[in-house]
């Protein structure tokens, strides 16, 4: 088994919202196709992958350093004993003769090319990557699991009735838990918008609430007290995402549910938030990305942790609202999956054919992540590979 080329695409991300932080609307992402020497149901074996929103794309970064390391190594090195594309030997063919720390851009750039490895691997293995993770780790995938719509971005003239609006097509969508945006107006603004969504949700509906860590000590405290006027599901990334002592004085404050990790690029990261930010294994929730964090090669040893530090994998939702964290919650046991409904297009989203219901989503038989079952998304894959 080789791989032949690989080929990277960087696109515009087109969103023109906005979060207490970013302006999407230069926001880029890149695309990579794995190209194998190995065929499967007729056609050549080809992985898959990009970066979740937020982060840039990393055309650079992959064209220059990482996808030419790869294509340079033996191919018996990212293979294991059974002559199986193995996708921890191929991490490690990408981190050669990097240091350690400087967990920034280049996270990304490697877990662009890692969930296009575990893709391919999951086609040679003619398995759903949810049912090929199960395997591998002695468990079994579960056949549907909890989502959350993410909206209620700011966009110029969004109003109150507008926002209400937003959030009442979410739950016919089928979703059940909504999130939206705080902290890019001020407080007594955004006590109104979260009144208005709460007011639209039905019974058994629930609102989580992300601040994008735009505060300081004293605003996150401010909120956190305006929220626990409110049944909130949770309250997310109040503060710089490497504030631990803010992050503390939040968890002591807030009796609710905090959410956090999404911004954190590698399990050394996520060690010092266990460590030192004060969060409660009881209830609060970690969003690391593995799209962002170098992978789901890393992001196994983060679960592995997690799980030494006292924490249940029942306390992470990732972070990423795509087939990846889709199949990732699913096979290893997590609590559920971020989705961008309508948000972040082609992108964003899962499989056409498997609706939301009440709150849930089916995961796709088909071998691999799935990426190809998302109308939208299969003609920016088709090209790629052309």
């Amino acid at each position: 088994m080789r791989i032949v080329e690989v080929r990277e695409n960087t696109l515009p991300l087109s969103s023109p919202g906005q979060n207490a932080v970013i302006d999407f609307s230069e926001m880029t992402v890149s695309v990579v196709a794995l190209m194998t020497d190995q065929v499967r149901g007729g056609r050549p074996v080809v992985g898959f992958g990009f970066n979740s929103n937020g982060r840039y794309g990393q055309g650079g970064l992959l064209r220059e350093r990482f996808i030419p390391r790869l294509l340079r190594a033996d191919p018996r090195t990212l293979l294991d004993e059974a002559g199986r594309l193995d996708p921890a030997r191929t991490w490690g063919v990408l981190m050669r003769n990097e240091k350690p720390g400087g967990h920034g851009d280049r996270a990304v750039a490697v877990g662009i090319l890692d969930m296009a490895v575990w893709d391919a691997l999951a086609k040679l293995e003619e398995m759903p990557l949810n049912q090929l993770l199960a395997k591998r780790h002695a468990g079994v995938a579960a056949d549907r699991v909890w989502v959350y719509a993410a909206g209620g971005y700011y966009y110029p003239g969004k109003d109150l009735d507008k926002l209400r609006a937003e959030m009442r097509r979410y739950l016919d969508l089928g979703y059940t838990t909504v999130k939206m945006k705080i902290g890019g107006a001020s407080l007594a603004e955004d006590r109104q918008r979260v009144e208005a969504v709460l007011s639209v949700l039905p019974p058994g509906g629930a609102l989580a609430v992300d601040a994008n860590g735009r505060f300081d000590l004293e605003r996150a405290l401010a909120y956190g007290e305006m929220l626990s006027d409110y049944d909130i599901y949770w309250y997310e990334e109040p503060c710089d995402p490497l504030d631990f002592e803010t992050h503390a004085a939040v968890a002591r404050r807030y009796p609710g549910r905090i959410a956090t990790g999404e911004n954190l690029l590698s399990t050394a990261d996520a060690r010092n938030l266990i460590r030192y930010a004060g969060l409660r294994p009881d209830r609060d929730v970690l969003q690391m990305d593995p799209a962002l964090s170098y992978g789901l090669v890393e992001y196994l040893r983060t679960l592995d942790m997690l799980g030494e530090s006292g924490w249940s994998l029942r306390q992470c939702v990732p972070h990423g609202g795509h087939q990846l964290s889709l199949g990732i919650a699913s096979g290893l046991g997590l609590a559920g999956s971020e989705s961008y409904p309508g948000v972040f297009e082609p992108f964003g989203g899962f499989a056409d054919e498997y609706p939301v219901q009440d709150g849930y989503v089916r995961l796709p038989a088909s071998p691999g992540i799935g990426l190809e079952e998302k109308a939208a998304l299969y003609p920016i894959l088709r090209d790629l590979i052309a």
